[in-house]
């Protein structure tokens, strides 16, 4: 997943967001605000705009863009995951509260890109023809 890429129709939109990453595996010459020695990282928008103009592969992960105003909360015993999570699949099931944008690197195989706002969804529709509805997909 490069995340420069798939946030592109929505670049615009992003600076009303902090970032909550996790379950993440990733490739990167670059130093950055995440590694392997943490669970998950919160990160403001700055922070974030270093992953995403660096050109690091996301190859596992849950990544969810929560409204600035609003405080992510995290429980650490029911941390966002992806393998062997069936409900990454499903439409509208975000892992994390209040999130309004998640996306899921799958093995380097799949991104699935979930949104709240319908606007910010047609605008990634309209970028990305490839695009199709999970329940299509399944």
């Amino acid at each position: 997943t490069n995340l420069k890429e798939i946030l592109k129709p929505i670049s615009t939109d992003l600076d009303n967001y902090n970032w909550f990453l996790c379950d993440l595996d990733f490739i990167t010459e670059k130093t950055l605000p995440i590694n392997f020695d943490e669970n998950y990282f919160i990160l403001n928008n700055e922070d974030f705009q270093k992953i995403v103009n660096s050109q690091t592969q996301i190859i596992w992960g849950v990544i969810s863009a929560v409204p600035k105003n609003i405080n992510i909360e995290i429980n650490e015993n029911d941390l966002p995951f992806v393998e062997g999570n069936d409900l990454v699949w499903e439409n509208g099931n975000l892992q994390v509260n209040n999130s309004e944008i998640e996306i899921i690197a799958f093995d380097s195989s799949y991104t699935i890109v979930k949104f709240k706002s319908q606007t910010l969804s047609e605008k990634f529709k309209k970028h990305f023809d490839e695009a199709i509805e999970l329940e299509k997909f399944k």
